[in-house]
């Protein structure tokens, strides 16, 4: 009589069970999900951008974490699955994702789209006519760092996006556009507030180019003259910079992720500038793009400020 009684129970908590392991079962990928459209995005400050355009409608995954250097980032297997299993790829190019190679070809073999934020702006290219560790005219991979640029990415991601993942966000695009538009005025006219004459960037590796374009900065030199922070300060470069901070009385050395701290602050003592960690690579708390950029300029115009 009990085992007849408690058999319904049982089949009960069978179903159940059964239902629980069905649908952890179609959460797909190595991360679960919600089922929705994924995106992958390789560096912290452009998945913040790609957040701010797709919204909750698609998921975004950021393969680098925030803070990392991408020149030292090396990629785990779980990170190559995160890209194999993407509806849509977005990268920055440029050659700043070469520890990504491999599993972005992987990625593209299984028929993966793979958007380049690099092929859709106005590309800087470093050390023409100048011996450098990169070889005269290479191209920056720093787009970030100018507001104009990411939103000639944004303008061409919107159908990307849509075309890989059936989401439409031209409306958000160009919103974001607008806003992107609206933050170069602003820090446009923040850099103004800088006597020209003091507009001097010295900087860790040449990180700072396109912003030094946007905003009207000389580039003077770098602690590491080189696009990536894994070249070497060689002594005969470093007494160049010296010679050309002292020529033009550079106040501040800007420091960033990679930065050999010692050669900074050996090179500040001898030429008189101070040291100032800027993030160039590094989201705010908040997540958002727009704040990068300020904090970026205000760290600037605070630290050049006569």
């Amino acid at each position: 009589m009990t085992r007849t009684a408690r058999s319904p129970y049982i089949a009960v908590l069978t179903a159940l069970l059964l239902a629980v392991l069905a649908v952890a079962g179609c959460g797909g990928g190595s991360d679960g999900g919600s089922g929705g459209p994924r995106i992958a995005v390789t560096t912290s400050v452009l998945g913040s951008v790609v957040r701010e355009l797709v919204g909750d409608r698609a998921e975004v995954r950021v393969i680098m974490p925030n803070g990392t250097d991408p020149h030292e980032f090396q990629p785990s297997a779980r990170d190559a699955a995160r890209l194999r299993q993407a509806d849509l790829v977005v990268v920055n190019g440029l050659g700043l994702e070469e520890s990504l190679e491999d599993p972005l070809a992987e990625a593209r073999s299984a028929g993966v789209p793979v958007f380049t934020a690099g092929d859709h702006v106005d590309v800087r290219r470093f050390g023409q006519g100048e011996a450098t560790d990169d070889g005269a005219g290479a191209d920056d991979p720093h787009l970030w760092m100018d507001p104009g640029q990411m939103e000639r990415v944004v303008a061409a991601l919107a159908p990307a996006v849509a075309d890989a993942t059936g989401v439409d966000v031209s409306a958000t695009a160009t919103s974001l556009e607008r806003r992107l538009s609206a933050l170069s005025g602003e820090l446009a006219a923040r850099a103004r507030t800088i006597p020209p004459a003091r507009r001097l960037l010295v900087t860790g590796h040449e990180s700072m180019g396109y912003f030094a374009r946007a905003y009207g900065f000389t580039l003077v030199g770098a602690i590491v003259p080189s696009l990536s922070s894994q070249a070497q300060a060689s002594a005969s470069s470093l007494a160049e910079l010296r010679a050309r901070m002292t020529a033009r009385g550079v106040p501040v050395i800007f420091t960033e992720a990679g930065t050999p701290s010692a050669v900074a602050e050996a090179v500040g003592d001898a030429t008189g500038a101070r040291v100032v960690e800027v993030a160039t690579h590094t989201l705010p708390d908040d997540g958002s793009y727009l704040t990068f950029m300020r904090d970026v300029m205000d760290r600037v115009v605070a630290g050049l400020r006569p």
